[in-house]
């Protein structure tokens, strides 16, 4: 068993937090958090049952979101202003987190199971993370084809042409541009928005 007592962890690294049996009422163990177990750095320290089986699988579930997090992080995903494409937004979200958790599953190899300390076949934290992540892949997806969100986006950009069509000729009117001139205009206006 690894760990360091919490006056050789330095400032900024998790603490156990659990509720002191002995000592000031709400006082909690600044141990590192995970000291003398497998898992420093998350979950309980060995004092306060860090080494149970459902402090281990708890700490593994941690460790997982944690990574899953900090790629998912690494991911650029763009805001948007329209609520139909918020959704679409979501949905990218959901299938990035999932993907995330998948690279954590694929390092995983053929280890996906392990002997719990009963002796009993446990499956790995990150599995369950998986799973869930599937499903709420199915779900938010599952959501879009319900609500035929590409139709309604592009309904939405046909309306914001019109828009830029009305505004273009408001603008040529007040101008004074007509003719072939407005032609002209119109039908460069008519590319540029083809061509975006």
């Amino acid at each position: 068993m690894t760990g360091l007592r919490p006056e050789h962890a330095g400032d900024g690294k998790p603490r156990c937090g659990a509720q002191k049996r002995q000592g000031a009422p709400g006082e909690t163990c600044t141990f590192v958090a995970g000291w003398g177990t497998d898992h420093v750095g998350t979950g309980r320290c060995r004092l306060h049952g860090g080494n149970t089986r459902n402090q281990r699988t708890a700490a593994r579930a941690e460790k997982a979101d944690q990574e899953a997090r900090r790629l998912l992080a690494q991911l650029d995903v763009q805001p948007v202003d329209d609520p139909f494409a918020a959704l679409s937004r979501l949905a990218g979200q959901v299938l990035a987190w999932q993907e995330a958790i998948s690279r954590i599953v694929n390092d995983l190899g053929d280890r996906v199971r392990y002997e719990g300390a009963s002796g009993a076949e446990q499956l790995r934290a990150e599995i369950a993370l998986y799973e869930r992540a599937m499903d709420r892949t199915g779900s938010v997806l599952g959501m879009i084809a319900k609500l035929n969100i590409e139709d309604r986006m592009a309904r939405v950009t046909e309306r914001q042409a019109d828009a830029l069509v009305s505004a273009l000729e408001a603008a040529l009117a007040a101008a004074g541009v007509t003719g072939t001139q407005a032609d002209d205009a119109r039908k460069a206006a008519a590319r540029h928005l083809r061509a975006v």
